[in-house]
């Protein structure tokens, strides 16, 4: 009985917590594109401004990674952190309206022909990113190109919010798997038949290894180097930087990342996200507990 109790305890939790998104997704369906944008930016703002739990980790990681930054710069990002953050997650979240939209994105970089090439050869390849700007643009614009691409996601303990995620990540590309053993046996399966995968090596992964990023170790996975390198694969790293007007993507596929060993390489990966952060620290998911700060 008591078991039954919380069960149903955690159904009504879970529900509660997942009604404030599906109103705002629910409504946002029946607002223009850019101006549905525009008010996802304000209420991102002023959520992560006035939520301590929100705002502290911003603050936190800005700290952390510019200790001379003054507090009003730290304001300033943060808030943009907000808007930025939320509009790409109004996107993501609205997957099938947002991939009609590949006339905002626009692309350059020599790994994009690296990848081309890989495609014509029948050989798989990865793509590693971060949660930086409109990170989802990657995937779309690979698809309209005749790359499809999958991805690895964390599931959500909502299952609500869960089941809404997953079909919206999906129209971005498939196969998508969850992270662990059966999602890694997945991802080569479908490497080793040439297919593609976006990888956001940004997070803090416990079993990872202890390298740089933005000047402080912090634990990260290897699994993109080790793959590349097992599969003999091109390491493709590759940003989508959203534009001054909020609404077009410039996507940069940079020189893929020279085969050596997987530490070497990571550590060129983390280099290459820590460039982009320090150009555009707005555009980065401070959200994230990268360094391990409350």
């Amino acid at each position: 009985m008591f078991y039954m109790f919380q069960k149903v305890k955690s159904k009504i939790i879970h529900a509660l917590e997942f009604a404030p998104i599906w109103v705002a997704l629910s409504l946002g369906r029946y607002i223009p594109f850019r101006l549905r944008g525009k008010i996802f930016s304000v209420f991102g703002s002023l959520i992560v401004m006035h939520l301590p739990r929100a705002r502290n980790r911003v603050y936190n990681g800005l700290n952390i990674a510019f200790p001379n930054l003054s507090k009003k710069k730290i304001d300033l990002i943060t808030k943009e952190v907000g808007r930025n953050t939320a509009r790409t997650l109004s996107e993501i979240l609205m997957n099938d309206d947002y991939k009609k939209r590949t006339g905002l994105i626009s692309a350059s970089g020599n790994g994009f022909e690296v990848l081309c090439d890989a495609k014509a050869q029948g050989c798989g390849a990865i793509i590693v990113s971060a949660h930086f700007g409109q990170w989802e643009a990657i995937r779309h614009h690979l698809a309209l190109n005749n790359m499809e691409t999958g991805a690895v996601y964390r599931k959500n303990n909502n299952p609500w919010y869960e089941k809404r995620f997953l079909r919206s990540i999906k129209q971005g590309g498939l196969p998508i798997v969850a992270r662990g053993n059966r999602g890694n046996i997945a991802m080569v399966r479908h490497l080793k038949k040439g297919g593609f995968f976006a990888l956001l090596v940004d997070q803090k992964y416990s079993s990872g290894e202890d390298l740089d990023f933005l000047g402080h170790d912090a634990k990260t996975t290897t699994a993109p180097a080790e793959m590349a390198l097992r599969y003999n694969l091109p390491l493709v790293p590759v940003f989508a930087t959203r534009q001054p007007d909020g609404q077009n993507i410039k996507l940069e596929y940079e020189t893929p990342i020279d085969h050596s060993d997987a530490i070497t390489m990571t550590n060129q990966i983390n280099e290459r996200i820590g460039a982009r952060i320090k150009q555009n620290p707005e555009q980065w998911y401070w959200l994230h507990n990268r360094w391990g700060h409350s």
